[in-house]
């Protein structure tokens, strides 16, 4: 099928920062994607114009009611200054179960794809190549009619903006330390846990806050109804090594569905590694590491790929992982799916669309 998008270029390209010193999401491309929605008439207008505010009424309901929804995914070029998407696909089914949850609706994926492919031939010049970096892409959606009852909004924008990053933890590579939250929760099933909206984020950061007071780079969010059962870590599913067997919270319904979390299974599986998805406590996991079963935590998402666990804290007991160092499976891992992602390693799934 062929989609109408039209195309504005800039006439005044940006100054590129030092792809060596990004940092994570701080810069942004020359240009965006942009599609409207109004009842009655579905999505329309679909264009690429040149990176720019937008002009919102002071009632639009993303304001007041948080209706909205978001992705991430990236663009990486390989040695031969090919261009490549991982599982966009798969981020974009997300996006349209999480409209579904937000009462938003539907996006057509064959447009939100080739409006992602076009955008990207557009702004080549920004993937970065060096070590550890890639161009991040953030489509997202929000609620934009002005009116104050609250009920599901008339009127949507549609829109894709796209960012030079390097690593998401300023550690990289290296072992982040974990600050087990007894306190505060996340989501319940039957919520919006399961959903990539912006209020998961924002019911987070009072934790994360109080945790990165005590030293810790983010927080390991435990089950809100029996507060026991480990759920995932504020912006990445989680993983842990026990003995021969790689265990992963299983989807409740409050847990969000990981591109990069979905792939990792794929490659464990592959490896002839066990997986368990199953619900897994916080006294299991304290106990595996007092009895030397727990060998490795690692986190797993599209902004860091595989992050190792070097230190969970759990009510003032520190549990030290793999002596604070990145363990192999996590190294491994890592690896590997970056490797894919820059052409360097066979894809034996799949999971690359080339452009």
């Amino acid at each position: 099928m062929s989609y109408s998008i039209s195309i504005e270029r800039t006439s005044a390209l940006k100054q590129k920062p030092d792809f060596s010193q990004l940092g994570f999401g701080k810069y942004f491309t020359d240009h965006m994607f942009i599609v409207e929605y109004d009842d009655g008439e579905g999505w329309h207008d679909a264009r690429i114009v040149p990176y720019q505010p937008i002009s919102l009424d002071p009632a639009a309901k993303v304001f007041h009611y948080g209706q909205t929804v978001f992705e991430g995914m990236k663009a990486y070029k390989d040695a031969e200054g090919k261009v490549a998407l991982f599982r966009p696909f798969k981020n974009l089914q997300r996006l349209n179960r999480s409209n579904d949850r937000l009462s938003i609706p539907a996006i057509d994926e064959g447009l939100a794809l080739e409006a992602l492919k076009q955008l990207v031939t557009i702004d080549e010049s920004w993937i970065p190549t060096e070590e550890g970096t890639s161009l991040y892409i953030r489509p997202f959606v929000i609620s934009t009619q002005a009116a104050l009852g609250v009920s599901p909004s008339e009127k949507y924008l549609f829109m894709i903006i796209m960012s030079p990053v390097g690593a998401y933890y300023r550690e990289g590579i290296n072992p982040v330390s974990i600050y087990v939250e007894p306190q505060y929760v996340r989501a319940v099933p039957g919520g919006v846990g399961n959903a990539k909206t912006g209020g998961n984020y924002a019911s987070g950061l009072k934790a994360q806050e109080e945790a990165s007071d005590k030293g810790y780079s983010q927080v390991l969010w435990l089950d809100g109804v029996h507060r026991k059962y480990i759920e995932e870590v504020g912006s990445m599913n989680v993983f842990f090594k026990l003995a021969d067997k790689v265990v992963t919270p299983a989807l409740s319904g409050s847990i969000l569905d990981g591109v990069t979390r979905d792939s990792v299974i794929q490659l464990l599986k592959y490896w002839n590694i066990e997986v368990e998805e199953r619900a897994i406590s916080i006294d299991e996991l304290v106990e595996a590491y007092r009895n030397g079963t727990l060998e490795e935590a690692f986190g797993t998402g599209t902004a860091a790929v595989i992050s190792p666990v070097g230190e969970l804290n759990w009510q003032g007991e520190r549990l030290i992982l793999n002596g604070g160092q990145t363990g192999p499976l996590a190294a491994k891992l890592y690896g590997f799916v970056t490797g894919v992602q820059r052409g360097a390693v066979e894809d034996p799934f799949g999971w690359l669309l080339k452009l």
